[in-house]
């Protein structure tokens, strides 16, 4: 009897086993072999990042003439702490947030543009970079749409790109902007200071006169002194607007006054909050939202003089 019940015991587990395989291997439909999904292909990496052919086309805006503008229609840069012979782009880590450069993958398209003109260097990232008449050229982060040309004389030392590869010239003003800003903006060393749209300190000059107005900072004295220009309306912010207006230089271009006094930048300030010209010489000083000199803590005209190239 118990061997009875042990063989029916088999034979049951035997009968499962098999209803459990035929499930396994059979399709339930026509007992065929399921097919096995082959494994899902593994990802690529991507080369959004990789340049495409450029292109560079020629545009003319009201203040600068013809520069040259990217496929996207944004405004291409020279930089003159760069070398055109032989090319040499000296921008590198934060310039480059602010000036990525041009890169080229293949034969640009040039429209405008003699052909001749236009080369590409390798960048230390095994980047190409376009160049025109030798000149490595950039765009300017705060360019946001086409036929904006923020970067227009910035630190003295950036400029719009003509078709022949040189700085493009305000026609009659332009500068930075063609409509400046003066901000008041708070400094822990100087009090309250003014700057420009970007952040950058701006100066008057004691060679200079406020009753009536006049810049007698000219040629290398430029060079280290930028103007701040203006053609059109000037954008105060905690600046009493009854305290600015312009000068006509000898040019032709308008420099804007604060109280009387012209205003500069100071090609050796680098970044926003610099005030590396404070005090040069005896004869820059930052400039306070009245216009007076920017006085330190202690209540006198703060000292500084450190940098050089003051005029």
């Amino acid at each position: 009897m118990q061997t009875r019940r042990v063989r029916t015991m088999i034979m049951a587990v035997s009968a499962v086993s098999a209803v459990l395989l035929a499930g396994a291997c059979g399709s339930g439909v026509d007992g065929a072999a399921p097919q096995l999904q082959p494994p899902a292909p593994t990802p690529q990496p991507t080369s959004s990042q990789a340049p495409a052919p450029a292109t560079l086309n020629v545009s003319t805006m009201a203040q600068l003439g013809e520069v040259v503008t990217d496929g996207n229609g944004r405004t291409l840069y020279r930089f003159d702490k760069d070398t055109a012979k032989p090319p040499k782009s000296n921008c590198a880590d934060k310039c480059l947030e602010a000036w990525p450069p041009a890169l080229v993958e293949g034969q640009p398209t040039v429209q405008g543009v003699d052909s001749a003109l236009v080369g590409s260097l390798k960048r230390a990232d095994g980047t190409e970079q376009l160049t025109l008449a030798g000149w490595p050229l950039y765009t300017f982060a705060k360019d946001t749409a086409p036929g904006e040309a923020k970067g227009q004389g910035v630190q003295g030392t950036w400029f719009a790109a003509t078709p022949e590869g040189k700085k493009a010239k305000a026609s009659s003003g332009g500068g930075q902007n063609a409509a400046a800003t003066l901000n008041a903006v708070a400094s822990s060393e100087l009090g309250n200071i003014v700057t420009d749209v970007n952040g950058l300190t701006l100066y008057r000059f004691d060679k200079d006169t406020a009753k009536p107005s006049k810049s007698n900072c000219a040629g290398k004295c430029l060079e280290a002194w930028p103007p701040v220009l203006v053609n059109g309306n000037v954008t105060v912010q905690g600046v009493d607007s009854a305290l600015v207006g312009s000068v006509k230089r000898p040019d032709g271009s308008e420099q804007v006054t604060l109280g009387g006094w012209p205003l500069y930048r100071f090609t050796q300030d680098a970044k926003a909050g610099d005030t590396k010209g404070q005090a040069v010489q005896g004869t820059w000083f930052v400039a306070a939202p009245d216009g007076k000199k920017a006085k330190n803590a202690a209540g006198g005209s703060a000292k500084g003089g450190g940098a050089t190239g003051g005029y």
